[in-house]
């Protein structure tokens, strides 16, 4: 599935439930997922990983929808390599 395939199902199914929720509530919903996925993460829970990553990508497409923001466009800019250097694999110096 394409990222833009699947913010439309993500908008089409959330839509109602985001917008009341506002840009500012769902964010905070994604954040909590960022957590559970971190948890995942750490305990090495492999079995829940792919769950949590799948939610908090859910979620990035929700707030990016209310938004106004198009995950196709957004992950385009990624598209050639690192957007700073433009290299694969990145050559900046560490941060």
């Amino acid at each position: 599935m394409e990222l833009g395939e699947f913010q439309d199902v993500i908008r089409r199914t959330y839509r109602t439930r985001d917008a009341a929720r506002g840009v500012d509530g769902t964010f905070r919903w994604m954040v909590e997922e960022v957590g559970e996925l971190a948890r995942a993460l750490r305990l090495e829970d492999d079995a829940n990983r792919e769950h949590e990553v799948g939610d908090v990508l859910a979620w990035l497409a929700s707030v990016a929808s209310i938004a106004g923001v198009d995950l196709d466009q957004a992950a385009s800019r990624y598209a050639h390599g690192c957007p700073r250097c433009g290299a694969i694999p990145c050559a900046c110096p560490p941060r």
